[in-house]
């Protein structure tokens, strides 16, 4: 009988470090913590109609600045349209969303030691877009192209690191 609460013990045991150690695993892709969170709905529409989720969820590693739905809304009534024109858009909304993303897993320190070792507080960082973002800070605050701020950091995913900004940040337009 003491054998037997023993293995009974000892499964269950094993089932709660199991369930531990999946609650803390970090998400595979940066497209899963997107999609775990009611604050991207806008964005995971976007990536979906751009068809850029399989992109997104490879190898990686990537670095996403990612618009909370807010800055998605602001972003849309400033540029004077709908959120089905811009998803229809799939020219636009590629640009944009790759505008976003940066090669490698940048975490926030070294955003932040990047800009304050660059000449004059300001760090250009490329994007997969191929334009650059304007990265610089303010306030301790980390600035996108003088318009977007970080307010979290650090999310990470297995193929890279999402940073959430309150504003949807535009490709240079030539």
């Amino acid at each position: 009988m003491k054998r037997f609460a023993l293995m009974i013990a000892t499964t269950l045991a094993l089932v709660v470090a199991v369930a531990v150690a999946n609650h803390h695993a970090k998400p595979a892709t940066v497209v899963d913590i997107a999609v775990g969170s009611e604050d991207f709905t806008t964005l995971v529409a976007a990536v979906q109609a751009a068809g850029l989720v399989e992109v997104l969820s490879g190898e990686g590693p990537f670095t996403v600045f990612a618009p909370t739905n807010d800055a998605f809304a602001a972003a849309l009534e400033a540029l004077g349209i709908t959120a089905e024109q811009l998803l229809a858009d799939t020219e636009t909304l590629t640009a944009i969303l790759t505008y976003h993303v940066v090669p490698g897993k940048v975490m926030a320190a070294d955003v932040i030691a990047a800009v304050l070792g660059a000449e004059g507080g300001v760090f250009m960082a490329p994007t997969v877009n191929g334009a650059e973002i304007e990265v610089t800070m303010q306030d301790g605050n980390v600035l996108l192209n003088g318009v977007a701020t970080v307010v979290t950091t650090d999310l990470e995913a297995g193929n890279g690191v999402v940073h959430v900004i309150d504003a949807v940040i535009l490709p240079p337009t030539e």
